[in-house]
């Protein structure tokens, strides 16, 4: 089976080589692992089990990365990519494999992460949370417009490739898609959506969404006093919580956001706008952290240093832990179960067809009782 992909220009003196491979698994990112003579072999577009035949494009002292020339033993869980830029656009990593396995995959990259960087024995860890739809699900898209050309980047390029349709958005991004491709759009970056409204972070798998925050609510008794929800954005969780809780405090750096959360606000919402960090330690300790339940939902960057600290100085009685970057995830765990114990982790797939992954953590105090 021949693999048409996009082989990077050749660096200085280095020599391309073609060589046969076994892939072993996934790596977290999308790219099939190899092993040539003992080193790492990263190859784009292959699926663990396969054989295939690779040409290595760079090579490293530890690793080397590849581009799919053929695969010579298929595996049963390839099939035909839905989109025609597949290979080339830098969006999706994993059209060309079945969702099944795609989940497999997925639910292992955050079992494995949280062992090795984690360093994290006895992961809790529960099935992924699929999505009900694998394609036509986003509710909003970033495409970029260039000298003309409105699309995504390449895949491992800052290049462009001109896109008329993205089959993992909705019809009413593709809509708005098409609509600023017959306008003359200057060079910028264009934020599509299917609904318009604020302009703030919110989760662009609505279904996905909903089912995190149900499974958030899930693990809340309740009757709680406080809780305190961290990189809150326009209220999302916290507002869904609203009946477990005597009052409820969300902090966000995002003005326009907490603006937005402000618009709704019961009189036992308190919606702080400023530094996560500091206002979190304020609140954590004018407040009984016995009786305090803190979310955080960090970008991929994961808490900074500081954070992590206020929380292992000042543990409330439950934290919850939404991430989209399992590596950053695992990093923070190792250091916040000094003060708390990991009750759950739970995988879901907010991002079918890409190799990006959303992952709630649920830690407690000794004393907090479900």
């Amino acid at each position: 089976m021949l693999v048409p992909t996009e082989t990077p220009p050749r660096a200085g003196a280095f020599q391309l080589r073609t060589v046969d491979l076994k892939i072993e698994d996934i790596a977290f990112g999308g790219k099939g692992v190899a092993r040539e003579s003992g080193k790492a072999v990263f190859v784009p577009l292959t699926i663990d089990g396969e054989r295939v035949s690779a040409q290595i494009v760079r090579e490293k002292k530890q690793f080397a990365e590849a581009e799919l020339v053929d695969v010579q033993e298929i595996s049963p869980h390839r099939v035909e990519p839905q989109c025609p830029y597949f290979g080339r656009c830098g969006g999706c990593t994993y059209q060309h494999i079945a969702y099944e396995h795609q989940l497999a995959i997925k639910w292992q990259q955050v079992r494995d992460v949280l062992q090795r960087i984690g360093k994290i024995k006895d992961i809790p860890i529960r099935p992924i949370a699929s999505s009900p739809i694998s394609y036509a699900y986003r509710n909003r898209i970033t495409v970029h417009a260039h000298n003309g050309v409105i699309g995504f980047f390449r895949r491992d390029s800052h290049r462009l490739i001109d896109i008329e349709r993205c089959p993992i958005a909705m019809d009413e991004v593709n809509d708005a898609l098409a609509r600023l491709r017959a306008s003359r759009a200057h060079d910028g970056d264009y934020a599509l959506r299917a609904e318009p409204g604020h302009r703030v972070f919110s989760q662009t798998n609505d279904p996905v969404a909903l089912a995190m925050r149900d499974l958030i609510a899930g693990v809340i008794p309740p009757h709680q006093e406080l809780l305190i929800d961290a990189y809150c954005g326009a209220g999302f969780l916290a507002k869904a919580l609203l009946a477990k809780f005597e009052r409820v405090i969300g902090i966000d750096w995002d003005t326009f956001a907490i603006a937005a959360a402000r618009e709704t606000a019961s009189i036992k919402e308190t919606y702080i706008a400023g530094d996560v960090g500091s206002e979190l330690e304020r609140v954590l300790k004018a407040s009984d952290t016995v009786k305090s339940v803190v979310i955080v939902d960090p970008p991929a960057t994961g808490l900074a240093t500081a954070i992590r600290r206020v929380i292992v100085d000042l543990p409330p009685a439950k934290l919850i832990y939404v991430s989209c970057n399992p590596s950053t995830l695992a990093r923070d765990l190792a250091e916040l179960k000094e003060a708390l114990a990991l009750e759950s982790v739970t995988p879901l797939d907010m991002f079918p067809q890409t190799a990006e992954i959303e992952v709630v953590a649920s830690l407690q105090a000794g004393s907090f009782k479900c």
